[in-house]
């Protein structure tokens, strides 16, 4: 495929994504639709990220103590499979994956508490509303906490708030409530290039919004009715999740803006201001105090790393 219609392809489906973060993600995107390697600085930058991830994740997994189990959701969020994964920064997490680990520390009776530690600008919404209903739904079995340490945008906003509490980090951010998609036009281009596209197509709106011609006021209608879908749907779980109205979410909570620690914490946005210790402490103290859970026949995890292989 043109690399230029790949793109154009990826933009085109509903993100809750920082718009600013694509680029990453276009520029890994024209490397494999070109056939091209990596410069050896991009290589090594990704390596070197590759590790720090694999590092952080190790850290989460040993720092799991007193039935507190802590569950990484870094980087670019995607429904199936590491898509991405071979780009600098803090890579991807797959929907189905983590929501695999989820339910595994779950299920597990050694495991009172979970932590989720978010690092992420957001990604694909497919699979994300089924995820933060699970995490929703979860918090009458246990205590589900989330930290944004130091990012959750957009997709991972969605699911932060559907702990029982959210936290940011001070140097942290959080926010990017809403959806968007993008439409682009390469006629004149093929045009310039001697290319002539003629569709043909069966089904009244199947060739929608292609790339080969201008945006019509129709399908320019339908795909923002798409985004409104999905806007409402994110709106209305940040509502739920932090026990505020509809109107609430959609006329504050920085109306798509990231936010920083403290002007998050004036809009209702997270529950508090700690670093990941802060809460990780908080959290075993909280452990000595409740009665251990009661055994049962589910299978128990050796370790929380255990799960966090899963992903």
């Amino acid at each position: 495929m043109n690399p230029s219609l790949l793109l154009g392809e990826f933009l085109s489906t509903p993100w809750a994504l920082m718009p600013d973060r694509l680029q990453t993600i276009a520029s890994v995107l024209s490397r494999w639709s070109n056939g091209r390697e990596p410069e050896d600085s991009v290589q090594f930058q990704i390596n070197t990220d590759r590790v720090v991830r694999t590092t952080r994740k190790q850290y989460a997994a040993e720092h799991s103590a007193l039935g507190i189990a802590v569950l990484p959701l870094y980087g670019v969020i995607t429904q199936r499979g590491n898509m991405v994964d071979n780009i600098s920064g803090p890579g991807c997490t797959s929907t189905e994956q983590f929501s695999a680990a989820f339910r595994q520390l779950l299920a597990d009776t050694s495991v009172g508490q979970i932590l989720i530690d978010i690092d992420s600008p957001g990604g694909s919404v497919y699979g994300v509303a089924e995820l933060a209903e699970d995490i929703f739904r979860a918090r009458s079995q246990k205590p589900i906490i989330a930290i944004a340490n130091s990012l959750a945008a957009s997709a991972a906003y969605w699911i932060g708030c559907s702990a029982s509490q959210f936290y940011v980090t001070p140097g942290g951010e959080v926010g990017s409530i809403g959806v968007w998609q993008a439409h682009q036009d390469f006629s004149k281009a093929f045009d310039d290039a001697g290319i002539k596209t003629t569709l043909i197509s069966s089904g009244t709106y199947k060739v929608e919004g292609n790339p080969y011609g201008p945006l019509d006021p129709e399908a320019q209608a339908f795909m923002q009715s798409r985004v409104e879908d999905y806007y409402q749907a994110f709106a209305q779980s940040v509502a739920k999740g932090r026990n505020v109205s509809v109107s609430d979410v959609i006329s504050g909570m920085g109306q798509g803006r990231v936010l920083g620690a403290d002007a998050a914490m004036k809009q209702g946005m997270v529950d508090s201001v700690a670093s990941f210790d802060q809460v990780l402490l908080k959290m075993q103290k909280q452990a000595r105090t409740t009665t251990p859970l009661r055994s049962t026949h589910v299978p128990r995890l050796q370790h929380a790393r255990d799960a966090i292989a899963l992903m």
